[in-house]
């Protein structure tokens, strides 16, 4: 009895402290305003939604076990003699980033097992971000007001990719030199400053003696600074802007429908959070990953066998066996083309259409309104070929990465396997654009039929004259929901030749990207439903 007093004084003493602390902070801060306004902020109710979660969890689980590593790993090239656990590289000169690694793995206890979970965080969170931001393309939600959102995910996108590289690089393993001699040609194929910045980052001629002390102050202090900013930023402009959903009846661009923060979707969060967390675990405790005892220290004389970047960074390897050997002597200068363009010009070009493609959307369909409901990606043909597209694009160049061991494996002669990837590299995003946008069509037309005649009930029903028919049910609300709010913006009409040139490319992309449609068949009362479930919340109370 007296035990269970003691355990009821300490909960109370415990509420009137909490309370007293947060009257205290209300007094100073608009604390309780804010936490009404956050606590009982909706959040939609789908899985595609929780892809940016999963790369938030990800990165937390990569920046625990990094501080952990960073308190055993020495970033240092100075060599010495091995005289660690593992012995077959005993008495052979090392560095200290390869010995402090080695250290790590085999004498500091859970050491291996925190590299490992380290290095799989890392993947996944890459991975996340690249899926959250395919989720985020084939669904519309970069339109106005998010287009901001979307270029700093671009930004985060290709700070995680040089976060990657920098911590991949550490260990001063035969792999990761290897990946530093390929970094090290790539920099000096900018024409004219190349090899003034090649001997600025490595402290002189390859492969120096400073980069991987630049490179672990990278990799622990600036980029995961610039990343948790990044990521700060992102979070706020989503609470800011509200979550965009998907149409569903009683869903409109002027609300959002779905379960407040607290409790249910933080319970939920945080039960995501501990699986990502044990299955990155038992992932670092079972799946080897980047056992640099194998591959032994870098030597600049040696390449290691079979060396493959990480995935995210396999599309630069791809391009770079796939560029032809071009080269040009100007003023004394050779500009090296086959580094120049697929490794330096290539990403370029590719961060500079992701930036820009909400601009050049919003610029084609001249339209400034608002859009918080998700577009299916059957809606709009083009823009989903066109992401397909990329994203065949992309699998040519990883699978191009890994020609000399996909030849040997499957005993093909390595250069006409190059030269198919070649090919397909023109290929493959063309064939990829054309039978997506052909199949978005399709299934248009598919729920057109649908709408017209019914779903189908699975039923067959024998007519009087003997015929068979199958029998059909007037479709779901839900589904015809679905099928009929859609934004599809009318192609442009074609200007007259003394047109600006300007006017007229415009109103050309504006009927190749929306002039080939379905038009689904709907009552008056129906279409006027979706204007108002479409209506631009600028615009809804006048």
């Amino acid at each position: 009895m007296a035990l269970r007093h003691r355990k009821e004084h300490a909960a109370s003493a415990a509420r009137d402290a909490a309370s007293t602390g947060f009257d205290v902070l209300d007094r100073r801060l608009p604390a309780a305003e804010a936490a009404k306004g956050l606590l009982r902020k909706a959040f939609p109710d789908h899985w595609s939604f929780l892809l940016g979660e999963l790369a938030l969890y990800s990165f937390v689980v990569v920046v625990l076990t990094g501080t952990w590593l960073t308190m055993f790993f020495e970033p240092s090239t100075k060599e010495h003699p091995y005289r660690g656990s593992y012995a077959p590289l005993n008495g052979l000169p090392v560095s200290e980033a390869y010995d402090s690694t080695l250290h790590i793995s085999f004498e500091v206890r859970g050491g291996l097992l925190m590299r490992q979970m380290h290095h799989w965080a890392a993947l996944v969170f890459v991975a996340a971000i690249g899926v959250h931001m395919m989720r985020i393309f084939f669904t519309g939600a970069f339109r106005r007001p998010r287009e901001i959102n979307w270029m700093i995910g671009v930004l985060l996108f290709f700070t995680a990719l040089l976060e990657g590289f920098c911590g991949y690089s550490l260990p001063d393993d035969l792999l990761s030199g290897t990946g530093l001699r390929t970094a090290n040609s790539i920099v000096m194929s900018v024409p004219v400053a190349g090899t003034y910045l090649s001997f600025f980052l490595w402290g002189g001629s390859f492969p120096g003696h400073l980069l991987n002390n630049r490179l672990y102050i990278l990799h622990v202090l600036f980029i995961p600074g610039l990343l948790i900013g990044l990521v700060t930023v992102h979070l706020i402009l989503v609470v800011y802007l509200k979550h965009t959903q998907w149409s569903r009846p009683g869903r409109t661009n002027r609300n959002v429908v779905g379960q407040p923060m607290f409790p249910q979707f933080i319970a939920k969060s945080t039960g995501l959070f501990l699986m990502v967390f044990g299955l990155i675990a038992a992932l670092g405790a079972v799946a080897q990953i980047n056992p640099v005892w194998m591959y032994g220290p870098y030597r600049a004389d040696q390449v290691s066998t079979g060396a493959q970047p990480d995935w995210y960074v396999g599309f630069l390897e791809g391009a770079l066996r796939l560029m032809p050997s071009w080269e040009t002597r100007v003023g004394g200068h050779t500009v090296m083309w086959n580094v120049l363009l697929p490794a330096v010009v290539l990403p370029g070009l590719l961060m500079l259409v992701l930036f820009a493609y909400p601009v050049f959307e919003r610029w084609v369909t001249g339209d400034r309104g608002e859009y918080h409901l998700c577009d299916r990606p059957r809606d709009k043909p083009t823009r989903t070929a066109l992401g397909v597209a990329g994203i065949s694009w992309y699998a040519v160049l990883l699978l191009a990465g890994g020609n000399d061991v996909t030849a040997f494996s499957f005993r093909l002669s390595v250069n006409v396997l190059t030269w198919m990837l070649l090919i397909g590299f023109f290929v493959v995003p063309v064939l990829a654009f054309l039978v997506t946008k052909r199949l978005c069509l399709a299934l248009q037309a598919h729920e057109r039929t649908v709408l017209r005649e019914g779903e189908e009930t699975g039923e067959v029903v024998q007519q009087v004259d003997g015929g068979m028919e199958p029998g059909h049910a007037p479709v779901a609300p839900e589904r015809l929901y679905s099928f009929l709010v859609r934004d599809l913006p009318p192609p442009r009409e074609r200007p007259g030749r003394d047109a600006p040139r300007r006017v007229r490319l415009r109103a050309a992309l504006s009927r190749w990207y929306f002039a080939r449609r379905v038009e689904l068949p709907a009552t008056p009362r129906q279409r006027q439903h979706v204007e108002r479930a479409l209506a631009d919340p600028e615009r809804s109370g006048k």
